[in-house]
């Protein structure tokens, strides 16, 4: 049986491709519309990607908690949180530590609810 490979051909072309896209712009995603809260929007993110280290007591060498408003606010205001998070996958410092950096929705996130105030 002879196959005919003028139609495999642009269909192993296609997968062997994959897909591709060196673009981050469609990884941040939609920023929600009001006004940003560390409850509703800034903690889950914290508790699901920092406290592995941050928490109170710090382990692993990380320097200070992240358990709390207070201590995520002062991360932000007063050291380089918002820069840890934004560094490029496998950077030096890039934080989380050893994993595999936010999504650009989440740090955009934690961007806006700095420059709308840090509510609580």
């Amino acid at each position: 049986m002879k196959i005919k490979t003028y139609l495999i051909w642009p269909a192993f072309a296609f997968i062997a491709m994959g897909c591709s896209n060196n673009s981050t712009a469609d990884l941040a995603g939609p920023l929600p519309v009001g006004n940003i809260s560390y409850a509703r929007d800034i903690k889950p993110i914290i508790d699901s990607n920092c406290l592995e280290c941050h928490k109170n007591p710090p382990e692993n060498f990380a320097p200070m908690p992240l358990t709390t408003y207070e201590f995520v606010k002062d991360a932000i205001v007063n050291r380089p949180l918002i820069d840890r998070i934004s560094r490029q996958q496998g950077a030096e410092g890039m934080m989380p530590n050893g994993g595999t950096r936010l999504p650009q929705s989440s740090i955009n996130l934690i961007a806006l609810w700095k420059a709308q105030g840090l509510q609580p």
